[in-house]
């Protein structure tokens, strides 16, 4: 179950993308990864070998989870971060070690033209500290050939045991995992409980997940390539620009430096690059809280399907299906799935007979469902994203629910034309 085996399936598929000529990590990569449709595989970036887009549309997501892309959520909404964990001794990973580091020497690759420097868009933090353990995706700016200035997110786990180590004056030890299985990049984006994402990606395949003990100690997955070192005491450096998933610049800020003391990886290594705001970014960063709206909805009214549209940044725009019981559940529903994903902005519900997954039948539902004075609910002064370019400084903003769904009592004024199955 590794990162190789995905890319063997995707390309029997025949929905990988191979380029074969020589391609640049400044720029060229990205912007061919941005206008190929699926997974994209370069054989030679700076003399090495990269992938893109592994989980660039729900069809990769649906084929990492052996179901239809519209039943992706159903699925997850099932899966407990209960799967086994196994330590072993020995890992595929370790068959080079490179003891002289130098991060220019891969093909990190620089995306935008405002970017900081290059980037890690698709590392793996694994952090360990006083007995707790976590595992997320931070974006990695290179600044020195053995420097990686992290973007820690306060008030998350990475950030939290990173400010605890600080506190009692230590080192925290990390180690970088670039290209396991993509179940195993996916848990790191899913917010389980604590110390469990390993668990979960080990529920998502359906087999064990084995970890291996880096030299500083850190529990690490089997991957392409695994970067070990420390994030020493109040070490900072300025990080940024950076595209974030709105596809506009973040700010730049003072961050942590990782110091990476060595790295391991396999014989001819494939190194995995997310593009930021692309469509692998999107399904990562969103994908992940659709079954959270979806359980939350659940327990309010009867839920048939979520999803976190592309437009809406995969983010920040939710469109919930539910199979309308009574007058009130479309605004129970908005309520539940802003309180499950607090960085959402805006929530349209709609009935069952709308497909949530066609933006025009989205708009067919506001056209005739919609009545703006009743049904759309504004909500002001409450927590947003800090993603979002039009929150305010205080993290605050306006949302937004819309009940476009039909009025039970007048359901025969909202059917849909039919055409017969069968003409004699």
């Amino acid at each position: 179950m590794t990162l190789r085996d995905f890319i063997d399936r995707i390309r029997t598929s025949g929905r990988l993308t191979v380029i074969k000529e020589k391609v640049n990590a400044e720029y060229e990569a990205p912007m061919i990864a941005k206008n190929t449709s699926g997974p994209v595989l370069f054989e030679n970036i700076n003399g090495h070998r990269a992938i893109m887009n592994v989980l660039g549309s729900r069809d990769e997501l649906g084929a990492m989870l052996n179901v239809n892309r519209k039943d992706i959520i159903q699925s997850l909404s099932g899966i407990q971060p209960d799967g086994e964990i196994k330590i072993v001794d020995s890992s595929p990973t370790k068959e080079v070690c490179v003891e002289e580091v130098d991060l220019y020497s891969l093909p990190i690759m620089t995306h935008f033209e405002k970017d900081g420097g290059p980037y890690i868009t698709a590392g793996i933090v694994v952090s360990e500290y006083d007995g707790v353990a976590n595992a997320s995706i931070h974006r990695l700016m290179v600044v020195g050939k053995n420097k990686l200035a992290a973007r820690l997110v306060p008030p998350r786990h990475t950030y939290l045991l990173q400010k605890e180590a600080e506190n009692n004056g230590d080192p925290l030890p990390v180690s970088i995992v670039l290209g396991p299985h993509p179940a195993v990049a996916f848990a790191s984006t899913t917010r389980v409980g604590e110390g469990k994402e390993f668990n979960y990606a080990a529920s998502l395949m359906g087999n064990s997940v084995e970890l291996f003990e880096c030299d500083n100690g850190v529990k690490t997955p089997h991957s392409e390539i695994v970067m070990e070192g420390y994030i020493y005491p109040e070490e900072r450096t300025d990080e940024g620009p950076f595209v974030d998933i709105t596809g506009t610049y973040d700010l730049v800020r003072q961050e942590p430096v990782i110091t990476v003391t060595r790295i391991w990886h396999r014989k001819d290594p494939i190194y995995h690059g997310i593009l930021p705001a692309g469509p692998e970014h999107l399904l990562m960063m969103g994908v992940p809280y659709e079954p959270r709206i979806y359980g939350a909805v659940g327990e309010v009214t009867k839920v048939k399907n979520v999803i976190l549209t592309e437009g809406g940044c995969c983010y920040l725009h939710a469109i919930v299906q539910i199979e309308k019981q009574t007058e009130g559940d479309a605004k129970n529903a908005i309520m539940a799935a802003f309180a499950a994903h607090t960085s959402l902005k805006h929530v349209i519900v709609v009935d069952e007979d709308i497909d949530i997954f066609d933006s025009d039948d989205i708009e067919f539902a506001m056209a005739t469902r919609v009545k703006a004075d009743s049904d759309v609910m504004i909500i002001t002064g409450v927590r947003g994203s800090s993603l979002d370019p039009r929150g305010a400084l205080d993290g605050t903003t306006t949302k937004m629910g819309i009940d476009a769904t039909k009025v039970l009592a007048e359901k025969e004024k909202f059917e849909r034309a039919t055409m017969p199955k069968n003409i004699n």
